[in-house]
């Protein structure tokens, strides 16, 4: 029997890039379990390429950063926004929720 198309990880991260409109991975994936069941790393990084497969996010942008990691001498931060508009509904309280957290991440 064939896995459902949907995905409850996914549909959260609709809600999430309707409120913030684009946002990196790594951030994404902070945010996300300050609002949700904990998931994953990975999980989150699984979903936002489905998704990309999906067409229901895109890749914005892509920033390279230089610095000194313990990988080496640069980081690549690749930005995701909503493809097209979600069928997804969120309330106005699940709105402010994932707006206060976001202010929260980047304060």
């Amino acid at each position: 029997m064939p896995r459902k198309p949907g995905s409850i990880i996914r549909e959260n991260i609709k809600k999430i890039l309707l409120v913030v409109k684009e946002i990196d991975g790594y951030s994404l994936y902070k945010l996300y379990v300050s609002l949700f069941p904990q998931v994953t790393q990975r999980s989150i990084y699984y979903h936002l390429k489905k998704g990309t497969e999906l067409e229901e996010f895109k890749v914005s942008r892509v920033e390279k950063i230089s610095g000194n990691f313990s990988w080496g001498d640069s980081s690549i931060k690749i930005y995701y926004s909503l493809n097209k508009p979600p069928q997804v509904s969120i309330s106005n309280q699940e709105r402010n929720k994932i707006k206060a957290a976001f202010d929260k991440l980047n304060s």
